[in-house]
């Protein structure tokens, strides 16, 4: 695998990297036990943030039951939206502002988990949304260092963001997501219950499990920790900081995970055992990106997602009141994979013995690949399963042609980290080349 290789440190390159993590609660029936675990905290009062599809479910009656057994009060908010806005986030942090909570509990996917995170940022430390984006987005500022604590309970197989300390918002006037980030923003306790997954529709799994693929062949790709500049400031050094050994254990395991279960899962809601071993890869998927970062495939996914204007997911509609089941939408995980075969294609001769081994991990056909192989076993790998799953044929299958190319590129840039996560240099050049090459791929 070349592992002691790809971190041999630079002579400016960093000397380390940080490992943070929640407290991790898995197994089918544990969200009857979120109560109490707030009451082992001593916490006597809540706000509860959940999706109106979520809201009517029995899952939250009994997180509900669970609450009030403990003796925990809680205000609710359901009104979160699928793909969260500074507007809907500005709405929840009103919310938590009024409810007089001692802090937050995240019952559902992405969308809720990243809303509430950014709800108790601008809740307890006000200021203008864009004032905690990275500059030239926003003022850079830093997000104060004491917030609430953060109880999540993921709900679909995919996003990991339990796992982190990040959340992603689509600024409205920028039309496209940006990232804040503080360390105090990662949930103190995850309670990742199985259960939630025998209910989730068919694409929701699909494009779910897709982004727990990305995520973890995004780290085990990512340029190495030792290739970034050190940090005079322990505070300074953010959750893209490279892959490291702690996310390379997780990012593996997570694509064995996706291999063994993602085609059951997807294609049989009976098949409890395969989608519960989704949402655990997702958890380990999460361990990984939230200790490392994702690079090309999301840095490109949310122009794919602004500037969408045919594709609908109807099944997702169930959970935004906000979106009608017309409006144009594409799920973040399908937004990352339409153009990750592209990708990898791109940038595997920096680091091709990752790409084959990530490869591998994932059930690709890898017996003498050579290293010019690299980018072709795991780009085909990921065509056969975005196939075997019924996902659109690139960009194309979303309604964009190459002549679109031009216009997600000038989007995609503006995610800078991410795109120098990535192990080799990229510029907009090659963004419009890779966007280009992700137009189909059968």
């Amino acid at each position: 695998m070349g592992c002691c290789q790809h971190y041999l440190p630079t002579s400016s390159g960093a000397g380390s990297f940080t490992v943070q993590m929640p407290k991790i609660t898995f197994g089918e029936g544990s969200l009857s036990e979120l109560g109490r675990r707030i009451q082992m905290r001593g916490h006597r009062r809540m706000a509860l943030f959940t999706d109106p599809w979520l809201s009517r479910s029995s899952y939250m009656e009994t997180a509900r039951e669970s609450l009030r057994k403990a003796g925990i009060e809680f205000a609710e908010f359901s009104e979160v939206a699928v793909e969260p806005t500074d507007l809907s986030c500005i709405d929840a942090a009103r919310f938590y502002d009024e409810s007089g909570a001692e802090g937050a509990i995240a019952i559902g996917g992405g969308s809720v988990i990243d809303t509430t995170k950014a709800a108790i940022v601008y809740a307890t430390h006000p200021a203008d949304f864009k004032d905690y984006f990275a500059k030239p987005v926003g003022a850079g500022l830093s997000i104060p260092t004491q917030l609430p604590p953060i109880f999540a309970c993921p709900t679909t197989g995919g996003t990991g963001s339990e796992c982190t300390a990040v959340a992603v918002i689509r600024l409205e006037d920028l039309n496209t997501k940006f990232v804040i980030q503080a360390p105090n923003m990662m949930p103190v306790e995850v309670i990742v219950d199985p259960a939630f997954a025998a209910t989730l529709p068919s694409q929701v799994v699909a494009a779910s499990g897709f982004d727990l693929m990305s995520h973890a062949i995004e780290c085990y790709t990512a340029r190495p920790f030792t290739a970034w500049d050190r940090v005079d400031d322990p505070a300074k050094r953010v959750s893209i900081q490279g892959a490291n050994p702690w996310s390379d254990i997780h990012a593996r395991e997570a694509l064995s995970i996706m291999n063994r279960y993602f085609e059951r899962g997807v294609n049989d809601g009976t098949d409890i055992e395969a989608r519960g071993q989704l949402m655990w890869g997702a958890t380990l998927a999460g361990m990984a990106f939230g200790n490392c970062g994702t690079h090309l495939p999301h840095a490109f996914s949310y122009g794919v997602s602004h500037l969408n204007t045919e594709y609908r997911a109807d099944q997702y509609a169930m959970g935004n009141a906000q979106r009608g089941p017309h409006d144009a939408f594409v799920p973040h995980g399908i937004a990352v994979i339409v153009t990750s075969p592209s990708v990898f294609r791109y940038i595997a001769d920096a680091a091709p013995e990752r790409h084959i081994e990530a490869a591998r991990c994932l059930g690709g056909e890898t017996r003498d690949a050579t290293d010019a192989d690299a980018g072709e076993v795991v780009s085909s790998r990921i065509i056969e399963l975005m196939r075997a799953v019924d996902m659109p044929n690139g960009l194309s299958g979303l309604g964009f042609s190459k002549s679109d190319a031009p216009a997600l590129s000038r989007s995609a840039v503006r995610q800078g980290r991410a795109i120098a996560n990535a192990p080799r240099d990229i510029n907009e050049s090659d963004v419009q080349s890779i966007f280009e090459g992700a137009v189909s791929y059968w």
